[in-house]
């Protein structure tokens, strides 16, 4: 992976192995579209292209480069649920926008992999399923709750009784769990740049190496400014979740600051032999469990072990995560013997204080989404065609997106501090029993 004089890549299993991106241009001087997107990840560029689709006339301002954010450092399961709110807590909150909402989360993981496949992008894409398998007897009322909720809507759930997650898995660490068939996995980094290749070839436009610094409302247009340039437009979305104030503070405060960045650490494992791969989730599906301190893994194309963790404090935080995740994955699957991570990196997850995301209305045809709560690569790229549809006028009734206002978290500097702190709670909750 070749770095730019100012994009530095992670050391990340997907910059490793994923084709460079298109050559993009920055942004310079007066430029302007019918809709600017600010941000080139999996939100942004399922919008621009939703809307080349339409015929939209569409700019794409990104900081970096396509997938250099959240969108290519993730684990890449595509999970088509939210990380703790299920349907009914979705409908509670959010009425008939939640029913629709629900609805399109529900279809989401397919709606990655169709897109992918229509597309021609080569992204690693498998979808063999998620699993979410619980890790204690009394975790299999998350499951069933959560089949029978699914299964209210349509979704493709199956409950899995504890050998049945035995087998599925290849280890007996579980209780059971449940399974949804749509789910599964892929390169996040090969398909943020795959997405970036179709968006350019149907004519949309992406602006690289270009930080947006503010926005605002001139003339009844959006104005988007960065060092260089500034770019106008009828319509705007922001799409940059986790990282809205991580390369410009003065982008969108009241959005960064309704979402608790968390770094997420991320690793592979070289390639596994063909013996042993059969015996660990031999079906290849992804797999994330009940654990808030969450055990997840999926296989990459090359039967690499993609994995990951938490940790806290200070010191050599990478060679601490592999010692701690090389216990994990040796008491999870004993059969894997000696364990080598060729590759860790991390990024940021936007968490909100309930596990719920927030849509905005930011003005006239102005729209934002953020609070991915580790869930983000369906959502995102499902929410990118809701998005396209909200800027071209279609009617809030019959858009699935539950708007709310922004509410920042109280002393946010200081909470974020104190929110890796965190993970000592859940480890506390982990060893519980719920009733």
């Amino acid at each position: 992976m070749m770095n730019s004089p100012t994009v530095q890549w992670p050391n990340s299993l997907w910059a490793a192995v994923t084709p460079d991106g298109p050559e993009l241009p920055e942004l310079t001087g007066p430029q302007s579209a019918d809709v600017v997107v600010i941000g080139g990840g999996f939100t942004g560029l399922s919008t621009a292209l939703n809307l080349r689709e339409a015929g939209v006339d569409v700019a794409v301002i990104e900081a970096m480069e396509p997938g250099w954010g959240a969108s290519g450092r993730n684990n890449g399961q595509v999970i088509p649920t939210l990380s703790r709110p299920d349907p009914e807590d979705i409908v509670a909150r959010h009425g008939a926008a939640g029913e629709r909402f629900v609805a399109l989360l529900r279809d989401s993981a397919s709606t990655l992999f169709d897109m992918a496949r229509r597309y021609g992008i080569e992204a690693e894409h498998e979808q063999t399923g998620w699993v979410q398998p619980v890790h204690s007897p009394g975790r299999i009322k998350i499951a069933e709750r959560r089949v029978r909720q699914w299964s209210k809507y349509g979704a493709p759930v199956e409950l899995l009784s504890r050998e049945q997650a035995r087998d599925m898995l290849g280890s007996d660490a579980w209780f059971g769990g449940f399974w949804n068939r749509s789910g599964g996995h892929i390169n996040p980094l090969a398909l943020s740049r795959g997405l970036a290749r179709v968006v350019l070839q149907k004519g949309g436009r992406i602006y690289a190496r270009s930080p947006a610094t503010g926005f605002e409302r001139r003339n009844d247009k959006w104005v988007v400014t960065t060092a260089r340039g500034e770019i106008s437009g009828r319509a705007l979305v922001l799409a940059t979740n986790a990282y809205s104030g991580e390369l410009a503070k003065s982008l969108a405060p009241n959005i960064a600051h309704e979402v608790m960045p968390i770094l997420s650490w991320q690793m592979a494992t070289q390639p596994l032999s063909d013996n042993v791969r059969k015996t660990i989730i031999p079906g290849r599906q992804a797999m994330s469990d009940t654990h808030g301190e969450l055990y997840f893994a999926r296989y990459d194309a090359r039967n690499r072990l993609v994995t990951g963790g938490a940790v806290i404090g200070p010191g050599n935080k990478t060679e601490r995560i592999k010692a701690r995740v090389t216990e994990r994955l040796q008491r999870l699957w004993p059969q894997i013997g000696e364990v080598t991570f060729d590759h860790v990196w991390n990024g940021y997850v936007g968490m909100t204080t309930d596990f719920l995301p927030r849509m905005h209305r930011l003005g006239p045809d102005a729209y934002a989404w953020t609070g991915c709560n580790g869930r983000a690569v369906a959502l995102s790229i499902a929410l990118g065609d809701e998005l396209s549809k909200a800027v071209r006028g279609v009617s809030e009734r019959e858009l699935a997106l539950p708007f709310t206002e922004p509410r920042t978290i109280p002393a946010h500097g200081l909470l974020r501090k104190l929110a890796p702190l965190m993970l000592l709670v859940y480890r506390r909750r982990d060893a519980r029993e719920i009733a």
